[in-house]
């Protein structure tokens, strides 16, 4: 019998409040909700939209340090700028679409353009206070879940001007979270790096920046460069880079304080503008991939108005910005390599090193070509998806999962999106990259299928997915293989870790159920919560691999609530370290290690 229609008429049309719009489509304001576990996660973009707001009056000219204090899940943050003027404190902290940045009289170079940021985390806070000090005079409003609670008036004698911020996260909206002190310390750190001159604390740690992206460049590389960090900073733009001895590009690029990890337009222009400072130095003709292989660079611009292709302001889209990025990041490599003999002949003989172990590569690479010369039509073990990275349609979710196996793959083949997932299977272990030539890649048929079938041959540009998924099982040959895997795009595409392409995917470890309810169990905390909730006679089972997951209950674990944890790396200069730790020839060092933090 048909399923009788629900009647549809005005009563069933909805209008919902700022407020309500907020708390019930949070992913639109914060993007994931998360626990901490993630950098991404929604309390660490609460707590940058507050900072940001500081950061702003920093940049107009007005107060150079902000405290921020984190205690248990209450976030305090106090700037020193001009302070929200009284009279508006609680429309700008509750009211959308209100704020001074639409006035680029008084914001000229802001990321936050649309009037939310802060009435956000008011409404997503189930306690939120806000104190504004100007002249000795002050305004407080508190609020819980967005809603005031009170409001009041009054002199502060000898207080400084700015704004206060104090807000716990809705535990209603969050459920369990704790913040991680590393991922709030790397974002101070950014500020820090963006912002010359501005001191941040947390609680009595100290973040400042005398070079700007120098010190930023700095940090991350450390001192295994083949020359002094070049810099150069100017009204709109700054930059720095050097070259190291990894291979690949590896850029970190920024808009108004925001990281682009996407990179766009700026990027593309700092890059066409390096290499057109490097052959106007030289006179000479050298190819974008000799210039900039190794390379490590950062960019920073101030722009009026700026476009980003997507909701997470990850890839800047303006234009008219290219022609004097060229100009500028041209004019700025010619000057330093005029000024630094010593790294101009460290460069050029970069350069020509580069250039020599194309041609070596490219040697290799014809004869791996013509073994496999219907590589680039079919390439084994790949199951491709309709959509990839370069079309505007559905690029953007476009997935590649790299499994163990073909048993391994089989659920996720038959559950997957085949407009936006692609698996690529691998037949068992891979070989361990560390340490090799680049040439190593042709000699290993399975690697080589899986950089072809990624498109990143000849230049990280030509990604064919958004996001690269490591898909291995829960066990100590999964972790084993995933190992390798990270092994082989550190040590040659470092890019795309920089970049946050490479992700790993969490599958459950546990089913949990009895007749009326089903629990998928993600460790062994939750497995024992659901066997308390459905009691002793409750069926658990053990995945011990993906392959024991049917095809009917993977798909959840792959779809719109699919589990990813990002992989990124604390900075470049700690790669070769770790690599050498965890992949190189110490045997007896990893076994000590083992044997002395064994539980």
């Amino acid at each position: 019998m048909a399923k009788k229609n629900q009647e549809y008429d005005e009563s069933k049309i909805k209008t919902l409040s700022s407020l309500e719009h907020i708390r019930l489509r949070s992913g639109m304001y914060i993007g994931r909700l998360g626990d901490g576990e993630n950098p991404d996660d929604g309390i660490y973009v609460l707590l940058k939209e507050v900072i940001d707001n500081s950061i702003d009056e920093f940049i107009m000219g007005h107060g150079s340090k902000i405290l921020v204090e984190i205690a248990g899940k209450t976030v305090k943050v106090r700037d020193f700028g001009r302070g929200i003027p009284l009279g508006k404190v609680i429309e700008c902290v509750s009211i959308i679409n209100t704020g001074a940045k639409y006035n680029d009289e008084v914001f000229q170079f802001s990321v936050g353009l649309n009037g939310v940021g802060t009435k956000a985390v008011n409404a997503l806070s189930s306690y939120f206070r806000v104190v504004a000090v100007r002249d000795e005079k002050y305004m407080e409003a508190v609020f819980e879940r967005g809603v005031l609670k009170s409001q009041k008036t009054g002199a502060k004698k000898g207080e400084k001007n700015g704004t206060y911020v104090e807000f716990i996260p809705d535990p209603d909206i969050f459920n369990e979270y704790a913040y991680n002190q590393e991922y709030i310390e790397q974002r101070l750190w950014n500020y820090a790096y963006l912002n010359k001159g501005l001191t941040l604390f947390l609680g009595k740690e100290k973040f400042f920046s005398s070079k700007g992206l120098y010190d930023l460049l700095s940090a991350e590389v450390g001192d295994d460069i083949y020359y002094d960090i070049a810099y150069h900073t100017g009204d709109k733009i700054e930059f720095a880079f050097t070259h190291t001895k990894a291979y690949g590009e590896a850029f970190f690029s920024f808009v108004n304080g925001q990281f682009t990890s996407d990179g766009g337009t700026h990027l593309s222009a700092f890059r066409e503008g390096l290499l057109k400072g490097v052959n106007e130095f030289y006179r000479k003709n050298y190819s974008g991939q000799d210039v900039r292989e190794g390379i490590a660079g950062a960019i920073a611009i101030k722009l009026k108005d700026p476009i980003f292709e997507s909701q997470t302001k990850n890839k800047l889209g303006n234009t008219e910005i290219r022609s004097w990025i060229i100009n500028e990041v041209k004019s700025g490599v010619v000057d330093f390599l005029h000024k630094n003999r010593e790294a101009a002949k460290n460069l050029e003989e970069r350069i020509v090193f580069n250039e020599k172990l194309r041609k070596e590569l490219n040697i290799v690479r014809k004869e791996a070509k013509e073994a496999a010369k219907k590589i680039a039509l079919k390439i084994p073990n790949l199951k491709d998806c309709k959509y990839h990275l370069e079309d505007s349609k559905h690029g953007e979710f476009s997935t590649i999962f790299i499994t163990e196996g073909q048993s391994a793959s089989g659920s996720m083949v038959a559950s997957r999106d085949v407009y936006t997932q692609a698996i690529f299977s691998l037949r068992g272990k891979p070989q361990n990259m560390f340490g090799r030539k680049k040439t190593e890649i042709y000699k290993n048929e399975e690697l080589y299928n899986m950089m072809m079938a990624l498109g990143i041959e000849n230049e990280i540009d030509g990604l064919r997915y958004a996001r690269i998924v490591l898909a291995t099982d829960a066990d100590n040959d999964g972790f084993h293989i995933r190992n390798l895997l990270l092994t082989f795009f550190l040590n040659y595409f470092e890019e795309l870790v920089v970049s946050e392409r490479i992700f790993i995917l969490e599958t459950p470890l546990f089913r949990v159920r009895n007749k009326k309810e089903t629990n998928y169990c993600y460790n062994a905390a939750e497995r024992d919560e659901a066997v308390n909730r459905l009691g002793a006679a409750a069926e658990i089972t053990r995945f011990k691999g993906l392959g024991e997951i049917s095809p009917k209950e993977f798909g959840q674990f792959i779809g719109n609530d699919m589990r990813l944890v990002k992989v990124n790396v604390k900075s470049l200069k700690s790669v070769p370290e770790i690599l050498e730790f965890y992949m190189g020839k110490n045997t007896p060092e990893r076994k000590y290690y083992i044997m002395e933090n064994l539980v």
